[in-house]
């Protein structure tokens, strides 16, 4: 008699695969997609409407999503591995999805009562900012809001929109709040129209007389110190990662997709020309070549180890459950810019090695060169900036900012 294939009953079981397994290959599958409507994405200022499609299809707006509503709870690293891939086809189209992700993130730590209503679907998308312009005034059962939001970044493809505003008072500083308002509350500005990260569709929003339930408000201040309403979500260790480091971790695969992309259409361009008003018939014949594609590699390479580190330090927290130092949250920081800085540097040796040539509109190396331009002049992301914050906590005083 042959013996049966069935487990015995109590063999340990396989654990399920994860619904998002498989998203870093999902994306890279739709590379050559996003890549091919690069250009039209930057013309028409805003990502177009096949690959939102496609990004939603891949599953990227469920990486922050509750399982509970449908979504992945996916790891640092596989978010981080994912929004590099589509940052190394197209800048704009990742620094959308990074916010979108990320905001997706926020909306888990309103009130359950907010999380039903934002997230309907799994692929809902949520945009927001951080900058208070707008001001909200208490009124019974919530707040009126009013005024104009810049930087909202995917805000034509968005559900939701998480809007920054004031409550003044009469005494002391503002409160700071996130409200949940759904875009069909808000004027969208065509105003977006800039040097890089030109295609994020990064307009400004306004509300006009918004009421705003209070229950789809979260406050800002607890909110950086670790507190949220949340009832469901507030013993899942998932959402007691800090969200100003996590936006830490988001931002870097953008820098490092950009570059790796670059660094290899640099590759296969020296390969098929030469270098005009010498010799060399072959670019990569060049000494010259060969050194500026080598250090363009290394700062790639540190700015790689530098992502590992950071994505390595909130996971490995999430999972204990020790608090952060002010210096490891400042460095945290501080590393987000470098990877910037060293990427942008990066790209910056290759556009000035790839001739007049690659000024053309459809060659990337252009668009690469001003995309991390614009992404180091983002306010959270800076590099001096941000070296300054962590210096000042190495000499031991305040960093001068709450937003770490």
């Amino acid at each position: 008699m042959a013996p049966s294939s069935a487990p015995h009953p109590d063999a340990p079981q396989a654990a399920a695969p994860r619904p998002d397994a498989d998203i870093v290959e999902r994306v890279r599958a739709i590379r050559p997609l996003i890549r091919e409507h690069a250009l039209r994405t930057e013309q028409e200022r805003r990502v177009t409407r096949e690959v939102v499609a496609a990004l939603t299809d891949a599953g990227i707006y469920r990486m922050n999503v509750p399982r509970r509503y449908g979504g992945y709870q996916s790891t640092l690293r596989t978010q981080v591995d994912a929004l590099a891939e589509i940052a190394a086809a197209c800048g704009s189209a990742a620094f959308m999805a990074l916010i979108q992700a990320g905001c997706s993130y926020i909306a888990a730590l309103f009130p359950d009562e907010a999380q039903d209503e934002i997230f309907t679907s799994p692929d809902v998308r949520v945009g927001g900012t951080l900058i208070p312009d707008a001001t909200a005034v208490a009124r019974p059962g919530g707040y009126v809001v009013n005024g104009t939001s810049a930087f909202a970044t995917g805000c034509q493809d968005a559900d939701w929109h998480l809007l920054t505003v004031r409550v003044e008072s009469g005494d002391g500083p503002p409160e700071v709040l996130w409200t949940a308002v759904p875009m069909s509350d808000l004027e969208i500005l065509d105003d977006w129209r800039v040097s890089g990260l030109a295609g994020s569709g990064s307009n400004s929003v306004v509300a006009h007389d918004v009421f705003v339930p209070a229950h789809r408000v979260l406050p800002v201040g607890p909110l950086l110190g670790g507190g949220f309403p949340s009832k469901t979500n507030a013993d899942d260790p998932f959402y007691r990662m800090p969200v100003l480091l996590l936006f830490c971790a988001w931002t870097t695969p953008n820098a490092l997709g950009v570059a790796r992309a670059a660094l290899a259409e640099f590759t296969e361009r020296s390969h098929r020309r030469g270098i005009t008003y010498t010799f060399y018939e072959r670019q990569s014949e060049a000494a010259v070549t060969h050194l500026q594609a080598a250090e363009a590699a290394m700062k790639i390479s540190c700015a790689e180890l530098l992502t590992g580190d950071i994505v390595a330090r909130i996971e490995s927290r999430a999972t204990c459950g020790d608090p952060y130092t002010p210096q490891e949250r400042a460095r945290t920081r501080a590393q987000s810019g470098y990877v910037t800085r060293l990427c942008k540097e990066a790209v910056d040796l290759i556009g000035s090695a790839s001739g007049a040539s690659s000024l053309h509109r459809d060659v990337p190396i252009q668009r690469a060169v001003r995309d991390l331009h614009a992404l180091s002049l983002h306010s959270f992301v800076n590099p001096a900036t941000n070296l300054e914050l962590y210096g000042r906590v190495l000499s031991g005083l305040d960093a001068g900012t709450p937003f770490l």
